[in-house]
């Protein structure tokens, strides 16, 4: 199981620049609840592979089956959005 994040890209390059300029108050406000919608969006992305974390705690000396089951619980527990 593994989350994806959300691609990273520029944000403001030239084009967009000018076009804010020449907004009105009505555009404006549209435009900066679409960029606040994005950002929200992606704050709850987390890239964490969950199988090869589980994998490699369990290569820990002294962590048997039913520990892994209980660190990977709590692990999952934090991960979910609420």
């Amino acid at each position: 199981m593994e989350v994806n994040i959300v691609a990273q890209k520029e944000v403001l390059d030239r084009a967009l620049y000018k076009k804010i300029k020449a907004m009105d108050r009505k555009n404006m406000e549209a435009f900066l609840n679409e960029m606040y919608a994005v950002g929200a969006e992606s704050v709850n992305v987390v890239n964490v592979d969950v199988d090869a974390l589980r994998t490699d705690i369990g290569k820990v000396k002294g962590i048997g089956e039913s520990r892994l089951n209980e660190i990977m619980d709590i692990i999952n527990k934090h991960l979910t959005t609420e």
